[in-house]
């Protein structure tokens, strides 16, 4: 594992129109990377903005859903992204689950795994195409391409290794990453134990199998934090996470990280209240004890101490799960700097 522990930050999207200006003051203070993530809004409009106002940090997905687009797609739009953004550009990709998959975005849903391998696989025959002019020719189970006319070729750019991260939560995906991805996004609701004892093994496997070294990937993860200036402050924080947490613990897929703490009651007991859809009794099922493995708190100096102490040894970068904005910017620069050791 490497020594080195990289800061980034991740953007809100519930304000578009701020993305340059955040993105200008994330890489003022010295974070290593913005990622956006694609809830409210598409994560690519944020970041075409944040490539034309930075010059040195890395601009991200964390992350984008694969199967809502083709590889054509997601392959134009990364091409685009990296050459705007003199290759500082970072496709994360996230499989979704099968009711978002085709009750949200009315696409199909095939087994997760197989289906992700094939569909990076074919973004990089498209981008060998479009750069060394190969034939594209692609024969899978799911995606079949054989048509790239010079008049839809891009053509080649500056930085045509375009970083791909991929996020997940089980086993087979964390092996998949160590195949054939150049990072992983866990997820932001994850503890140490379930880093060591899950992800980075499985990791480690995957990187076996296609035959490369552990500095082959970086893993990212966002994480939990509520920093205040008062007690007051880190408490609201701390109920506001304490409700985000729950309900993220209360669905089936996340179930592995419960079990790596014993937690399988904890975990019945929230499954059964959201099949009830008694939303406002989850955050009241959340012990103590997963708060202090999932979270941390405290003043912004405090948080950014934590970080690195948390976490040097088990990731290479990692966020706080908690928008940057250019209001908080003093206290941003602050845990930066603690984090730092400045």
């Amino acid at each position: 594992m490497r020594s080195q522990l990289a800061l980034d930050a991740t953007l809100a999207m519930d304000g578009l129109q701020e993305s340059a200006a955040v993105a200008t003051a994330a890489e003022e203070i010295g974070f290593a990377a913005l990622w956006a993530n694609e809830t409210k809004h598409d994560p690519f409009v944020p970041m075409t903005l944040a490539a034309a106002a930075t010059s040195r940090m890395l601009l991200g997905t964390g992350v984008a859903i694969a199967f809502a687009r083709s590889p054509t797609v997601m392959a134009h739009t990364a091409w685009d992204l990296a050459a705007l953004s003199a290759g500082r550009f970072v496709l994360g990709l996230g499989t979704q689950v099968k009711a978002h998959i085709q009750r949200r975005f009315g696409m199909p849903w095939d087994p997760p795994v197989p289906k992700l391998r094939e569909y990076v696989q074919t973004m990089r025959a498209l981008w060998r195409s479009w750069q060394e002019g190969a034939p594209l020719r692609t024969e899978g189970q799911f995606y079949r391409l054989s048509l790239m006319s010079p008049f839809f070729n891009p053509g080649p750019i500056a930085f045509p290794e375009i970083p791909v991260y991929i996020a997940g939560v089980n086993a087979l995906l964390c092996r998949l990453c160590g195949e054939i991805a150049q990072g992983f996004h866990a997820h932001p609701f994850h503890t140490v134990p379930y880093l060591t004892a899950s992800v980075l093994p499985n990791l480690e496997r995957g990187l076996r199998s296609s035959g490369r070294p552990r500095d082959a990937v970086q893993v990212y993860a966002p994480v939990f934090v509520a920093p205040g200036d008062t007690p007051e402050e880190v408490r609201a924080g701390v109920e506001r996470a304490r409700g985000e947490i729950a309900f993220y613990a209360s669905t089936p897929s996340y179930g592995i990280v419960l079990r790596a703490h014993g937690w399988d009651d904890v975990a019945d007991r929230l499954q059964k209240l959201a099949a009830e859809r008694r939303w406002s009794e989850l955050s009241g099922q959340v012990p103590e004890a997963m708060l202090d493995a999932v979270l941390l708190r405290g003043t912004w100096e405090d948080v950014g101490h934590q970080l690195r102490a948390r976490y040097a040894g088990v990731l290479d970068r990692l966020a706080c799960y908690r928008p940057f904005r250019p209001s908080e910017v003093a206290q941003w620069r602050r845990l930066a700097a603690a984090f730092h050791g400045r």
